[in-house]
């Protein structure tokens, strides 16, 4: 039995933050997993940032409402899907993901919570597990689960290693360097080949 575990952000759809930072011109926002390992130190400094700027939800909604799926990206997953189950395991949040999983068909995906105020600012965040990637899949091979995982960054590595077959996608130079023993791709075509040939 086997599952495929993939990434959100930088794999199927563009990476939220840095759509928002462009779109709200705070440059720094840009910064993601790919730069900083400790994601609740990343979080955390990003919600004091859009302290700052008086910035909350719906702003980041709007930003995300305009977002669209890699090209090619749903088609890759539907073409998966059709040969086993696949699940996206993200560090996002569910008040970010719905808009995206509508344009994706709706996979199934394990994420985060925000904790919102009535004003709508972004007060905290609930991680739904610590060291959700790892942990999830070390999960679905307790119940007999063989996975397949891939991702692009520092916080998919857990995962990815952790399976029969893992793969980095759309990764950076750095994160490629570092683990020469993991193969690299760049398009959803030699993901999807690779993904094959393990199932």
């Amino acid at each position: 039995m086997n599952i495929v575990c993939l990434d959100l952000e930088g794999v199927l759809v563009p990476e939220i933050w840095i759509a928002f930072a462009k779109e709200s011109g705070i440059e720094e926002l840009k910064k993601t997993t790919r730069d900083e390992p400790d994601y609740d130190k990343l979080m955390t400094w990003r919600l004091s940032v859009l302290k700052e700027h008086g910035l909350g939800l719906k702003e980041i909604q709007d930003t995300i409402a305009k977002i669209d799926p890699m090209p090619g990206a749903k088609e890759f997953l539907d073409e998966l899907r059709s040969m086993t189950q696949v699940i996206i395991i993200s560090d996002t949040f569910t008040q970010f993901a719905k808009p995206l999983m509508e344009k994706l068909g709706w996979p199934t995906i394990f994420c985060n919570s925000l904790e919102v105020a009535e004003s709508g600012e972004i007060t905290g965040f609930k991680m739904r597990i610590e060291n959700s990637k790892y942990t999830t899949v070390k999960a679905l091979q307790s119940i007999g689960y063989e996975t397949i995982a891939s991702g692009d960054s520092y916080n998919d590595l857990g995962m990815i290693k952790a399976s029969k077959a893992g793969f980095l996608f759309k990764s950076t130079d750095k994160i490629k360097a570092d683990n020469p023993e993991l193969p690299a791709f760049e398009t959803y075509d030699e993901l999807l080949d690779a993904i094959k040939k393990a199932l």
